[in-house]
């Protein structure tokens, strides 16, 4: 004996997501997100990566060392205390 007929997909299908805009997908945790754990020089180097993403590649390349340094720096001045 068959199984019923079920309208549908087959069992175990993906399903197919409706036509018309998608939902943004979720974002990292923005500066300010997280009010016990700042730090002026790292909210700082995380406002400089999020300006520099208007930046064409060439000219994100800098901001985005200048910003790893002053992460490094300020992790090292945090780990020494």
């Amino acid at each position: 004996m068959s199984a019923p007929f079920r309208p549908g997909p087959p069992p175990g299908a993906r399903p197919v997501p409706p036509p018309g805009p998608r939902p943004a997908p979720p974002r990292p945790a923005a500066v300010g997100d997280v009010e016990d754990a700042r730090h002026p020089a790292v909210d700082a180097a995380v406002r400089a990566m999020a300006n520099a993403e208007a930046l064409s590649p060439a000219d994100q390349i800098p901001q985005y060392e200048a910003a790893y340094q002053t992460l490094r720096e300020t992790l090292a001045t945090i780990d020494q205390s």
